[in-house]
Order: C-alpha cells, then structure tokens, then sequence
C-alpha cells in the first residue's frame, strides 16, 4: 500500500486535466472542504444570491404585485419544469414545478389510483377490471413516501404492500393498482431498473410512480420514452435549488387529461381567476399545481438550473463523470482503507449504480464526525452506513483521493487504538 498513494495522487490530477466539466466548479461557492453531501443538499451556484436579491429588491421591492406578469412568476411552475424537463428526459408541458416531495407523492399515489379505478369503471385504454385495492411500496423506500403511501391507500379503500423492487415483476397482480418506486435507494446507492419495472407494471395493467430524488441531475431517466406515468422529485440535491426548494410533479401527456389530483386548488383550475365554486381541472400538467407558487424558493431553483444551459454540460456527461468519480473513489478506498474496514454497499455494475457510494463500517457515526472535523463531508445512515454522494457539477477526482485517503487515514487511528 505504500506505494500506491503517490499513483492515485498522480491520476487523480491527470483525470481532473482531463475532465471537460472541470471548469464548472468555478461556477458554485465551495472552499477546501471536500463536500462529498451534495445527494443531501446541493452546493450553491456563485450566480444565485445576486438572481435572488434582484427578485427581493426589484421583482417584489419595486415591481411589488405586477410582478405576476411582468416577472413571470405566474407561470414559473410550468416554465421551469420545462427548464428541468430535458434532465428527466421529459418534453415540454409534462413537469410542473411547486409544493414538496411528498406532497408531490399524495398528489401522484392518489392520481394513479384513481386512474386505475377509472379503468375498472369505464374499461380504460389498459383492460384493467374492477378491485384494484392494492398499492405496491418499494420495501427500502424513504420512509416518508411509505407513510405517504398508507395515508393514500387508507383515503381510497386500498391496501400496502412492501415489495423489494427486484421482486416486484413477481408480486404484480389483478389487484394492483399501481407501483411506487425510487430510481436510486438513498441508503446504498442502487440504481433500480426504471424501464424494466415500468414495463412490467403496465404489462399488470397497473400504474408507476417513480420518485427520482437521487437521480435527476446525476443519471439519465427517460421517462418519456420508457412511458412512465407518474414521476415525482426534489431540486436540492442535484439540482442545486437550495435548501426547500420546490419539488417537481411529471404526468405522461397521454394521461394528463384523466389525471385526477387529490389536491385541487385555486392554481390548478382552469380559469383561476374565475372564482367559480365549481372545480375545473387545468389542462395538461397545470392541473397538478395546488396554491400559490413559492416565488422566493423557485426562482433560487431557476437561477441555479442556469447551468445546465452551457452545451458541454448534458446529462450524459454528467452520467459518464459520475461513473468515473465513484470508479476511482472505489479505487482509492481499496488502496488507503486498512483491509475488513469497510464493505461497499453500493453495487460495482455501472447498470446498477446512482451517483453515490455507501459503505458499511463500524461505528460509522463517529467516522464520519472525524471525517467532517477534518474537512470531508459526507453523511451517516443508521445503523452503520458512510454516504458519500459524488456531484459531477463540482465534485473532482482529487476530492474523491482525499476523501478516501482521510478516510483511509481515520479508520486507520481508530484500528491502532483497539490493538493499543
């Protein structure tokens, strides 16, 4: 091992001369800390306070009311998902943008079984039949989409039903009604078979909801083209929005007209200013807006999307820097980490991993507190799992060698004092 580190250093600086998106770490506030948490809390884009006091001191200071018009606030939820559009592999008119992730998760469970209802009422375009009660919860989920998931089964008569979702072509059924899943597990950093699981779902006559908060802006989605009907994700981890900044909802087009929100406000009416007492759903993906637009939280987001405007920065270079920087953190945690120390959760098959690196470690709290004291943040997952989650918008390959090489460094110290 002794002669290794002077060869990883040495990549390291050859990978990072190579790296075309390199330069856009200028671009963020970062100093010598190695933030290694951007799959919690993306860093901010040096160009967004100055957007944010524009908005504050001339769209609101000055402009005050008219700028619902003059400033496009009214229509930022749907502007700006068309901004986020591309990343997700969406097209126009199908993400708007507002409210929280789990609202978001009500707003698409709910939508998708009723959707399924519709189908058993009126026969539908997909066959399904009637006592579709079931909702299928991906096992490993963010807690909070399980507990969404059961308030909405327990508003429309269903069931819950945690599946592994590995093992959800097999627990498919007549009675699904839909599927929820998340593309990437946050805990370990699977990356899960979007078009696979999609296409099953449909081949069951069911209906998926895809939560994509560990993977817009790290990986490509597809979701139009693998024909996901309902698709949900937050702007603060790889999209750089800011802390609470405004989630996304996505409704394929070909269901945007029999989506039925449970949620309907004043926004998503068709004539908002109408004042009717009759509710009438907007059309296309505006139907999926509830009440006011948090102005202030989404127009942070849309001056931190400005990124993505430069051409060199697709999500496809993106994906390929990604793969890159957890290949060599993988690497470098092999050559610096005494041997036993640590296991890699996150699965080695590019096919089968996000944008992130879990390792199980003992006492994996205190690690990562030494780790953080000695400037590489990353987070903890009880009971024993080091995140470490790798943005190629400002991450580089010499973080990646010094985060694995202190962590080498800590694990090492902590060993020496147990056989001391």
């Amino acid at each position: 091992m002794s002669d290794r580190p002077p060869v990883l250093l040495k990549k390291a600086e050859e990978l990072d001369a190579d790296d075309r998106l390199g330069a856009l770490r200028d671009r963020f506030v970062l100093d010598d800390v190695v933030y290694l948490d951007g799959n919690s809390l993306g860093a901010l884009p040096a160009h967004v306070p100055g957007r944010v006091a524009d908005v504050v001191g001339r769209q609101w200071g000055e402009l005050r009311i008219r700028s619902w018009e003059e400033s496009g606030w009214w229509t930022a939820p749907e502007r700006i998902g068309d901004r986020i559009a591309p990343l997700v592999g969406a097209g126009p008119g199908r993400i708007v943008v507002g409210d929280s992730t789990s609202v978001n998760v009500f707003k698409a469970v709910v939508g998708a079984v009723r959707l399924a209802e519709a189908d058993g009422r009126d026969g539908g375009n997909r066959g399904n039949g009637p006592g579709r009660d079931e909702i299928l919860v991906d096992a490993s989920t963010f807690p909070t989409d399980g507990y969404i998931a059961g308030s909405a089964a327990r508003m429309t008569g269903c069931t819950v039903r945690p599946v592994a979702p590995g093992d959800v072509p097999a627990a498919l059924g007549p009675r699904t009604a839909a599927v929820l899943l998340n593309h990437v597990d946050y805990r370990t950093g699977r990356l899960h078979d979007l078009a696979g699981l999609t296409a099953a779902v449909h081949a069951a006559g069911a209906y998926v909801v895809w939560d994509l908060c560990h993977s817009a802006g790290a990986l490509p989605v597809g979701l139009d083209a693998h024909g996901v009907d309902l698709a949900v994700g937050c702007t603060y981890k790889f999209l750089n929005g800011g802390p609470g900044s405004p989630a996304y909802l996505y409704v394929r087009s070909g269901l945007q007209d029999r989506f039925d929100s449970p949620l309907p406000g004043w926004n998503s009416h068709a004539e908002p200013f109408g004042m009717r007492a009759e509710f009438e759903a907007a059309p296309g993906a505006l139907r999926g807006r509830v009440g006011t637009p948090d102005i202030l939280s989404m127009l942070a987001l849309d001056a931190a999307l400005d990124v993505w405007d430069d051409e060199a920065v697709t999500i496809e270079a993106v994906r390929a820097k990604s793969l890159a920087l957890t290949d060599f953190f993988l690497e470098c945690v092999t050559a610096y980490v005494p041997g036993g120390r640590v296991e890699s959760l996150t699965p080695a098959a590019h096919a089968e991993r996000g944008s992130q690196v879990a390792l199980r470690c003992p006492d994996a709290g205190g690690v990562m507190r030494r780790l953080v004291e000695r400037g590489v943040v990353g987070d903890f997952r009880r009971p024993d799992v080091l995140r470490f989650g790798f943005t190629p918008l400002y991450t580089g390959f010499a973080d990646a060698e010094r985060a694995a090489r202190v962590l080498g460094e800590v694990l090492g110290e902590a060993l020496g004092e147990t056989l001391g």
